[in-house]
């Protein structure tokens, strides 16, 4: 494809397009760069939108009014085809992936058939009281607990996330360490997510994790096994408060101005399938906001008879830059 096809396909998306941004696939065409699928090692599954807290910074703008939600059908379906594809990682997300009634059974079947399974967590819908068997339920199958925990900061993260939650996250994050989550020598996988609380890239992941380790044991009496930060999104509500605050065009110049070729290999495309709740494929979770089917097409997971193939190609669009800034977003 030439730069100026590039440019007028990148260009007929017009919600995406933000002034002055160079389009994605023009960077990757100007580096020589290809974004193709290797092997499919991870399946994704977001089991929906309902969820019991509103961030601002969430590119799926998930909430408690939400009404897409994974039926049983869907769930049985996810399971085939699990079976079907031996991945090596199943990583459950939502959303708030506790609010779905059918996530016990994922996690119980899903268990049987992948070496790892990934539960992401807010910890609030984890620790409200009603959910209780879900933590024994991790706990006896092994689930990693992947769980969003913004900020260290009290004000900040409620300010981000709604008020009382820092206090409610601590108080899961200390019930699941009891269990043995997130403690030395545990098998007990615990991780956190941290993202920043405005229009700015996250700082270094080593002095990050490094920071919150200190504050959370010294102060809180808090373990985690390890934390990941990330740059949020540019999507759903995250990029409408970017739009209202008048922050769109400078965060998106951001972006782009930090691109990395090198992070382009660790990509989480590439290795990875993310199936909605309602049974379609995405190539990532960001795509599957944006509405772009895996491959730029629509595909249901009934339909597909293994893994996508490698070398296939991957949708892209401007929100691909969140994960080729600076050490990039795998």
């Amino acid at each position: 494809m030439s730069p100026e096809a590039i440019i007028q396909d990148s260009n007929s998306n017009s919600e995406e397009r933000s002034s002055d941004i160079e389009p994605f696939k023009l960077t990757l065409y100007r580096h020589g760069l290809r974004l193709e699928r290797e092997k499919t090692s991870t399946l994704q599954v977001n089991v929906g939108l309902l969820c019991n807290q509103r961030c601002k910074h969430c590119h799926l703008s998930a909430g408690p009014t939400r009404r897409e939600n994974m039926d049983q059908e869907t769930a049985e379906q996810v399971i085939s085809y699990a079976e079907r594809c031996s991945f090596g990682v199943v990583d459950i997300t939502g959303g708030a992936p506790e609010l779905n009634p059918y996530l016990p059974y994922l996690v119980e079947k899903l268990s049987s058939l992948t070496a790892k399974v990934m539960v992401r967590s807010n910890l609030t819908a984890l620790n409200d009281g009603a959910r209780d068997h879900l933590i024994e339920l991790f706990r006896e199958h092994g689930v990693v607990v992947v769980a969003s925990f913004p900020s260290f900061n009290e004000a900040q993260l409620d300010s981000q996330r709604g008020e009382g939650v820092f206090n409610d996250s601590i108080t899961a994050l200390k019930r699941l360490n009891t269990l043995g989550y997130g403690r030395d020598g545990s098998e007990l996988e615990l991780d956190l997510i941290s993202n920043p609380t405005g229009a700015f890239l996250p700082p270094s992941q080593s002095q990050t994790e490094k920071r919150f380790r200190q504050v959370l044991r010294e102060r809180l009496g808090v373990e985690f096994t390890n934390l990941f930060s990330f740059a949020n999104v540019p999507l759903g509500r995250f990029r409408t408060w970017l739009k209202q605050t008048g922050n769109l065009d400078s965060y998106m110049q951001r972006l782009t101005s930090k691109f990395n070729p090198c992070a382009m290999e660790g990509v989480m495309c590439r290795s990875l399938v993310s199936v909605s709740w309602d049974g379609y494929l995405y190539d990532c979770d960001f795509n599957l906001a944006r509405g772009l089917g895996m491959g730029g097409k629509r595909i249901h997971i009934s339909d597909m008879a293994g893994p996508p193939e490698p070398g296939t190609t991957i949708a892209v669009a401007d929100h691909c830059y969140t994960c080729t800034a600076g050490a990039g977003f795998t």
